[in-house]
């Protein structure tokens, strides 16, 4: 989600959605708990009942004091009504916080889960701190929304027409002066609540953007701080920031205006209910105890009043968060097994896709394969046909832009071809699930992102069950033995930036990848931060793992590919030629320029003059 967008989607050009289908947002995340907030909206109203009853028995106290009565009863009374009140208080206290707690947790487990099983392609295009906000600070708004203000909503109204009710038993004129306040509040706070709604919905969407762009900036510290960068980005993000305090400050304003009206008009309508009380029982039209009890239930008055202004607050910003994890949880997920089997064929799959090759082909293939990362977007691959073998290294080269990265994203489900087909093993893809297809696959990405915890968590993270010595063979292949063994913590040291270098970190990635011993590896340029005694290693673990299975490689850096079985040449999303480093030097162009410009064939050509003079010298050296 870019920052245009996101400030388009809350602007005031925004179409609104109806006040009852946003209440039904809300009400979806509330559902699945209705028989607890029933119970916590019961004991709401036994509590109203108890506060209301209190003002009668209150005028009983000094009607019989009045009448030199004893008190023994009414205070009994006042006692039993403390003792119930504070009983259904706990409880009802106990069963809203923990319906809050379980639709915030039920939130974000639907939300973390959405994350993990989503479409690599749409989910990309949000920023990784957007999604944590609203998993974050967008769960907890909804918290107090989804459990407690639709219970304050009901209880709050319920006791406001039972405060009247009560008041207009006592006196009817009184009632009047009482419910003209009462209109009058409802009515200026009603006005101000869209205004206060909208504005902490665009201080949530200017949040999510400062998360966005916090987030990505942090990961790339290192790059910000060598380009001087940090006032200007701290600049932009801190814009999201001041944009989210403008509209909070905006909203606190409109909620203080309101809050003010409510309380303010309460506070009038207890003066005008005094001084004309008064008058009342001077007239000797009610009595002292009538105008006590009146007045003990415009103080309660205020209770619900209050209540409401809250609830109603808290209430619509709750509907903007939902909205927010409701959006989110709209990207697509992928297809599970049986869904893939279910899928239809592509009308424009190639005429022999379905002819699978079992087990005497190669092992993975794209047959005309078209793909595009965007609707009406130039096309990233072209009727590319490529066959992996079961065995072997198959290099991926070409200059940026060629489409290198896009054949591995195609091969790991990470997007999905607009026309042709992939065949793993004979079988579509698209009769299997992403996972079915990444299980045969193991992949080690350029940015060799490490996986929170250990050394040992990060090697362990594609196969759990392995045992000390598989984890001693691949730190061996990858050169890591005496580092890990100079660590103070060995296997169990956490990995972070502090504790392994870049390279000893992708070192790491390409050890968890021979650790899962699979069918096909896919290398996207695993030597690039490592040094050229490392990287030989590295190309030996590899040429081993193509004796034993598949090895995929997209190469930047030529030194790392030129002993592959066969090397591909891409150009603008085809393959332009394909052979061996020796055939393609001799016959394709662009390649002569790739080597070029790399100073690729100088240093192959000596290496290969020293291994001709080595070899002499042997040959030629005395026997004993």
């Amino acid at each position: 989600m870019t920052a245009s967008s996101s400030r388009s989607d809350s602007g005031p050009t925004a179409p609104q959605e109806p006040r009852f289908a946003q209440l039904r947002v809300l009400w979806s995340f509330v559902r699945p708990h209705r028989r607890k907030l029933l119970l916590g909206l019961v004991l709401a109203l036994l509590g109203s009942a108890l506060e209301l009853a209190n003002p009668m028995v209150i005028k009983l106290v000094l009607d019989t004091v009045s009448d030199a009565g004893s008190l023994a009863m009414p205070v009994a009374i006042l006692l039993c009504l403390f003792v119930s009140g504070m009983f259904f208080g706990l409880w009802h206290w106990i069963v809203l916080g923990t319906v809050a707690e379980k639709v915030v947790l039920d939130a974000r487990v639907s939300l973390v889960r959405r994350y993990f099983r989503a479409a690599m392609q749409p989910l990309s295009q949000r920023p990784s701190g957007e999604l944590v906000t609203r998993a974050t600070s967008d769960t907890v708004l909804l918290r107090e929304a989804a459990s407690s203000s639709v219970i304050s909503l009901v209880n709050g109204s319920v006791l406001m027409v039972g405060t009247l009710i009560m008041m207009g038993v006592l006196d009817l004129v009184l009632l009047g002066v009482t419910a003209t306040a009462v209109v009058i509040v409802t009515i200026l706070f009603l006005t101000l609540m869209p205004a206060i709604a909208k504005a902490q919905e665009r201080a949530q969407n200017s949040l999510g953007l400062m998360g966005g762009v916090l987030d990505g900036s942090l990961r790339a510290i290192r790059t910000v701080k060598v380009s001087r960068a940090e006032e200007r980005l701290g600049d932009q993000i801190l814009d999201h920031a001041r944009d989210a305090a403008t509209h909070g400050i905006r909203s606190v304003r409109r909620e203080a205006v309101a809050w003010t009206i409510a309380f303010g008009g309460v506070q009038l309508a207890i003066i005008a209910i005094l001084g004309l009380g008064a008058l009342r029982v001077a007239s000797g039209e009610i009595a002292v105890s009538t105008l006590v009890a009146f007045l003990l239930y415009a103080f309660t008055l205020m209770n619900p009043v209050m209540e409401l202004s809250q609830s109603v607050t808290t209430l619509q910003s709750g509907i903007a968060a939902a909205k927010r994890i409701r959006e989110v949880e709209a990207i697509p997920l992928e297809p599970t097994a049986e869904e893939a089997v279910a899928r239809p064929t592509d009308p424009g799959s190639h005429p022999s896709a379905a002819s699978g090759n079992g087990h005497g082909g190669p092992l993975v293939e794209l047959r005309g394969v078209t793909a595009r990362y965007a609707p009406g977007a130039e096309a990233a691959l072209d009727g590319v046909d490529i066959a992996v073998p079961r065995h072997g290294h198959t290099a991926i080269v070409g200059p940026s832009g060629a489409g290198k990265t896009t054949v591995l994203s195609l091969l790991l489900r990470f997007l999905e071809p607009e026309h042709g087909d992939l065949l793993l093993d004979g079988t579509p893809y698209r009769e299997l699930s992403p996972q079915q297809v990444r299980g045969r696959f193991a992949y080690v990405e350029q940015d060799t992102p490490v996986v929170p915890g250990t050394i040992r968590d990060n090697l362990l993270f594609t196969r759990p069950e392995a045992g000390e010595e598989a984890l001693r063979r691949v730190l061996e292949e990858v050169r890591l033995t005496e580092k890990v063994a100079s660590l103070e913590q060995g296997l169990d040291t956490p990995l972070d930036s502090n504790s392994l270098s870049g390279g000893q970190r992708q070192r790491i990635a390409l050890a968890r990848a021979l650790l899962g011993s699979p069918e096909v590896l896919l290398l996207d340029e695993a030597t690039s931060q490592v040094d050229a005694i490392t990287e030989a290693a590295i190309t030996e673990s590899v040429r081993r793992q193509a004796d034993r299975g598949a090895v995929v490689t997209i190469a930047h850096r030529l030194s790392t590919v030129i002993h592959a079985d066969r090397i591909l040449l891409m150009e603008e999303g085809r393959i332009r030629a394909q052979g061996t480093h020796h055939e393609l030097l001799e016959q394709d162009t662009l390649y002569q320029e790739l080597v070029a410009a790399l100073h690729i064939a100088e240093t192959e050509e000596r290496g290969r003059a020293d291994r001709e003079e080595d070899a002499e010298a042997v040959s030629t050296a005395p026997t004993h």
